[in-house]
């Protein structure tokens, strides 16, 4: 069975996005705000580096639009360096996997796309399992719930605005507006809570830029080529992604129903690919 395009671009997304993950997991002496900062810098280097020499407009064309996917993205970006920081890899990622529920639901009114009830099925029992990954831990409180489940709403709100404006822009000039919207904020949060980085933190800020550059492309480049509803789904990889790096590199233990929860995910993705693949 061939692979679209779209859903290649995304899983390759899922795992730059967990990548990233990893490397903000290793600096937890920076604050989430001065993690911004820096991956904005990066990422409007690497952005005006590809756009100036080829004479693409960086402004674009939907010059509004364009800045509130940017204010959307940098507010989901901030909740979820904030909430690496608070608790475990894997549950920051759980928390925050409400999006792909919320970017079909937003889906259906900004870019006017169409739901089959089967959908919500598969996303039903996908976040079943996401629930029983979870468990219950007390590590995490009403407010990281709280803040997570506000993170993939404002994340659900950028892929569609990536969607929407997929049609008129190129990848590279979605992606420009969020340091051109995040890079103010972000340094004068940053001023007030600076810690100056040191060995190691240099490294991993880098990676923190590039990793998270490569996958706002390969999302960008998703939502180019299919619908939302479409590939939205696979977002939840990014747990399984999470619970594998966290064992590995963190030491974060895990058990049977945690397996049982990564089945319940897989299948909710897997039955909701095969769906879509009939619909067309």
């Amino acid at each position: 069975m061939k692979i679209p395009l779209g859903v290649r671009y995304m899983l390759l997304a899922t795992l730059a996005f967990s990548l990233m993950k990893v490397f903000v997991k290793y600096i937890p002496n920076i604050p989430a705000i001065e993690i911004v900062f820096f991956r904005a810098v990066i990422s409007l280097t690497l952005s005006l580096a590809y756009l100036l020499p080829k004479k693409i407009p960086i402004f674009g064309n939907k010059k509004s639009l364009l800045a509130v996917r940017g204010a959307v993205g940098a507010t989901a970006l901030i909740l979820n360096y904030y909430l690496l920081h608070e608790i475990p890899l894997a549950a920051a990622s759980t928390l925050t996997n409400l999006t792909p529920i919320f970017t079909t639901l937003i889906g259906v009114y900004l870019v006017k796309e169409k739901i089959h009830p089967a959908q919500i099925i598969f996303f039903v029992l996908s976040f079943v399992g996401i629930l029983i990954i979870q468990g219950f831990d007390t590590r995490i409180s009403g407010t990281h719930l709280f803040l997570g489940i506000l993170a993939s709403f404002f994340s659900g709100m950028a892929y569609n605005l990536v969607r929407k404006l997929s049609a008129t822009e190129h990848p590279l000039v979605i992606i420009f507006y969020f340091p051109l919207v995040v890079l103010p904020v972000s340094l004068i949060g940053s001023l007030w809570l600076w810690v100056q980085p040191e060995g190691w933190d240099w490294f991993y800020l880098l990676m923190v830029g590039i990793t998270t550059q490569m996958a706002q492309y390969f999302m960008t480049k998703s939502y180019q080529q299919a619908k939302v509803s479409k590939v939205a789904i696979f977002d939840y990889l990014g747990v399984v992604y999470a619970l594998i790096f966290g064992f590995v590199l963190f030491n974060e233990y895990f058990n049977l129903l945690t397996y049982i929860g990564i089945a319940l995910v897989l299948i909710g993705i897997a039955l909701n690919f095969r769906f879509k693949l009939k619909e067309h």
